[in-house]
Parts: structure tokens; C-alpha cells; sequence
């Protein structure tokens, strides 16, 4: 089958295509035929060697139909989305023909919508609903800064932080791109700052925030909420660099929560997949509840350039591959 392969680390030059032995089916685990899949910021990380584990073959995310399982667990057919479960980290992923991931990895996800935009929607909304409903608890009525929101994952929870009726203030470092939050639903859109809690009226009254900038404006983020507010870190948008010289005695507000989540707990015990109701939110976007198509839509054989095009923050969106239509 052709794949795409890493050849060393660096730039765009190690992204080579090349033919490799098609997985074969092994219990525990699905064969999948890839129609398209999600790019993200973590397969470049990978490319250039910033990450603790990079397989072969990049691609934390997929969708196609189940070639073969088996355990019985997938009828074979059946249209699925695969992610995480060490896809792209551990094992070879998703950029090519077919992967093979566990069983836990994968969801059925039946829609008439196009192969290019079932892409677009696995890893994005799969992590900002568990960081909406099941780390921040978010209930109708409450006020949400998303920090970070004009990138896909922060398009994705925008969707849906102001579909289940929550007041949300969205940040983005290009105001050009915010009338696209705007037609979203938001509130409000505020330049993303480090000391944004300085900036914004409703500070020490914010019910979450869910930072997807990272390390560099979480303290910032805490000292934003009300008391028993809530706070989710889920991204690294501003860089993979540590708190420095944290100091919780010092640094931390009194009466609020730290959350963090990161999807590469998909599929293990605590997290399963299957919690994740992937069938019903490609139900709403298939009935206009959220307004999700891909930014861009590459073929198989541009893979270079879509990863250029994420390298230069140009993607506007979640940009998808499609492999076979």
C-alpha cells in the first residue's frame, strides 16, 4: 500500500512517499480502508523530532471502513472514525491507504456527510466535548473564555460551548478571523495576551476557561474564575515550554479547579471512546447544528504542502486529506 513515511526529522523534505506491507488483521485490533483523515499540530511536532514518540507512518486520526476485525467487534463495511490509541506515536497511523488500530480506538460514525468532512470531525470534537462536559462541567448559562479559539480544536468547542447555551468570549492573536467566530455565536472576541485576566471585565466572575494557548497563560486563566470556577488546559498553541519555577503556594488562586486533559487517553479503561457520542455530534453537523466543514481539503499526494500550510499558521480551521473518495 502507499504511505507516507518519515525519513529522519526536520523539515518537509521527510515526508516521502513510499509503499509498505498493508497491516494485517490481529485480534484486539481493525483493519481500516482510509478515505480521509484530520491533520494536527502533534504530526508536526513529530516530523521535525519534538515529540517523545513518532512511528513510521504520522496520523493521530482517521475515518473509512472496517476491511477487517477479527474479534467481531466491527462488522466488516461498516463506516468508523479511528483515533489516538498510540495511532502515528506507538504504531504506524493513519497516513496511508489503511492503519490498523485497536478495537477501543475505533467508533462507528454512519453520516451521509462527505468522506472530507467526517475527517474533520474525530480528534477536534472528540476532545472538546470531554473537556466541555466531562472535565469543565459546563451547564447552560454560564460564561466560557476559550482561549485560542480560531484554531480548529477552538472552533470545535466554540460550536459547541454556544450550542449548549453558554456566553462565550472567544481569544484569537488575528483579529482578521474573528468574524469567523462571530458567525460562530461568541460574545465577544478579545486579542490573546498573556495577562489577559487584566483585560477583561468579567474577570474574577468566569465560570471555566479552557485554554488550549497552554503553560504560558494557564496561571493567568486560574486567576480569572470565581470561586469553585473551573479551568481546563488542553492545548499548547504558545509552545511545548514548562511553567517556570511553578510554586502553587504562590501562584495559584484559593477555590478554584485545574483541569487538564490530553487526548491520548482515548481508548484506555478511564476513557473510552465509546463515551464519546461521535454518531450523535456528526448527526448535528450533518442537521447545520454546527458549522464544521474542513478549511482546506488536500489530496493524498499534497501532504507536503498541507503540512506547510499548518507550519505557517495559514490553515484557518481544521484542514483534512482525502486518501480515497
Amino acid at each position: 500500500m502507499k504511505a507516507v513515511v518519515l525519513d529522519g526529522f526536520g523539515g518537509l523534505e521527510c515526508l516521502v512517499y513510499k509503499d509498505i506491507p498493508k497491516p494485517e488483521p490481529k485480534e484486539g485490533t481493525v483493519v481500516i480502508k482510509i478515505k480521509a483523515f484530520g491533520l494536527n499540530h502533534a504530526e508536526l511536532h513529530m516530523r521535525r523530532g519534538e515529540w517523545a514518540e513518532a512511528a513510521p507512518v504520522s496520523g493521530i486520526e482517521c475515518v473509512g471502513i472496517v476491511e477487517s476485525c477479527p474479534g467481531g467487534e466491527f462488522t466488516v463495511g461498516t463506516k468508523v472514525a479511528a483515533l489516538m490509541g498510540g495511532l502515528g506515536r506507538t504504531i504506524n497511523g493513519s497516513y496511508a491507504e489503511y492503519t490498523r488500530a485497536a478495537v477501543t480506538n475505533v467508533a462507528v460514525i454512519e453520516s451521509d456527510l462527505p468522506w472530507a468532512e467526517l475527517a474533520a470531525i474525530p480528534e477536534t470534537y472528540a476532545t472538546a466535548w470531554t473537556c466541555l462536559f466531562r472535565n469543565l462541567k459546563i451547564q447552560r448559562g454560564q460564561t466560557i473564555v476559550i482561549r485560542g479559539a480560531t484554531s480548529s480544536f477552538g472552533l470545535a468547542a466554540v460550536n459547541m460551548a454556544v450550542n449548549a447555551g453558554l456566553t462565550v468570549i472567544a481569544t484569537g492573536r488575528n483579529e482578521a478571523r474573528f468574524e469567523k467566530l462571530k458567525a460562530l455565536g461568541v460574545s465577544r472576541c478579545e486579542i490573546e495576551r498573556p495577562d489577559l485576566s487584566r483585560h477583561i471585565p468579567e474577570s474574577k466572575q468566569l465560570d471555566a476557561v479552557l485554554d488550549l494557548v497552554g503553560n504560558s497563560t494557564v496561571l493567568d486563566s486560574l486567576s480569572m474564575l470565581r470561586r469553585d470556577g473551573k479551568a481546563c488546559l488542553a492545548g499548547w498553541l504558545g509552545g511545548l515550554a514548562p511553567i517556570a519555577d511553578f510554586n502553587p503556594l504562590l501562584q495559584m488562586p484559593s477555590g478554584v479547579d485545574l483541569t487538564f486533559f490530553g487526548s491520548f487517553v482515548f481508548g484506555t479503561p478511564g476513557f473510552p471512546l465509546s463515551d464519546v457520542p461521535l454518531q450523535a455530534i456528526a448527526a448535528d453537523i450533518e442537521a447545520g447544528k454546527y458549522a464544521a466543514k474542513p478549511s482546506r481539503i488536500f489530496r493524498f499526494e499534497e501532504i507536503r504542502e498541507a503540512h506547510r500550510v499548518m507550519e505557517a499558521n495559514e490553515a484557518n480551521g481544521k484542514m483534512v486529506v482525502v486518501v480515497d473518495e
